[in-house]
């Protein structure tokens, strides 16, 4: 009809009135947190990185592990014997200084030691063998402070005047006395041999590691000392702690 208000169905003013009367609604949808993300990846990357420098530190020390206890003797030219497995020094080895004196076994810690056995009385072989001792020990240059030169008396013989100068001249010698059947739970010579008849050489720990004879090849014993020195750089530090 003609004058009247209402729209035909479908025209544009149908639908304009048809929004407005429609409710209006809101869809809420959380907010990004880039931040979070950003800070995990962070902390991700600096402990990768952390552990990098971490691991380039420590390769020195691995190295000289893996080549002291995994590498063992075939394709190598050691001179000296290699005691596997090692024998650690004992707690309660009783060792004695030459008054008499108790001495802690754990004081033998902390620097290489190049060990002869003997009794008081040292003989000529005996007198030789500390001789060496004093010129491998030099031959080290500036290593030479990380090996102690022990001798361990193994009898209550009294020390000869003669050799008890000798030793005191230059740098001195630790000397301890320890039983023979004691010391015999430790260090052990090779098949057929005294005990008195090798060198032995002990790492900063307390273990018996290598055996070379009592009449080596200086040379031969000097390079596996030197070796020893270069591959255990890290291990120890010059002088007794």
């Amino acid at each position: 009809m003609s004058g009247s208000n209402s729209s035909a169905p479908g025209s544009a003013a149908a639908r304009e009135a048809a929004l407005e009367a429609a409710p209006l609604s809101f869809t809420v949808h959380s907010m990004p947190e880039p931040g979070l993300a950003d800070a995990g990846r962070r902390t991700a990357a600096g402990r990768i990185k952390m552990l990098l420098i971490l691991l380039v530190c420590a390769a020195p020390v691995i190295a000289s592990y893996f080549t002291y206890f995994v590498i063992r003797p075939e394709g190598r030219t050691n001179y000296s014997t290699l005691i596997a497995p090692q024998v650690p020094l004992p707690e309660a080895l009783p060792l004695s200084d030459l008054q008499g004196r108790a001495v802690p076994a754990a004081s033998l810690h902390g620097q290489w030691l190049l060990v002869v056995v003997a009794g008081g009385a040292c003989d000529a072989a005996c007198e030789k063998r500390l001789w060496l001792q004093r010129q491998l020990r030099e031959a080290l240059g500036r290593d030479r402070d990380r090996l102690d030169k022990v001798w361990l008396v193994s009898d209550a013989q009294p020390l000869r005047a003669q050799t008890a100068q000798a030793m005191n001249a230059g740098d001195p010698v630790t000397v301890l006395r320890v039983p023979r059947e004691a010391l015999a739970q430790w260090l052990r010579p090779a098949e057929g041999s005294a005990l008195e008849a090798h060198f032995y050489i002990v790492d900063p720990r307390g273990n018996w590691m290598m055996r070379a004879p009592g009449e080596p090849d200086a040379a031969k014993l000097r390079r596996d000392l030197e070796k020893l020195m270069r591959g255990s750089a890290g291990w120890d530090s010059p002088g007794r702690p």
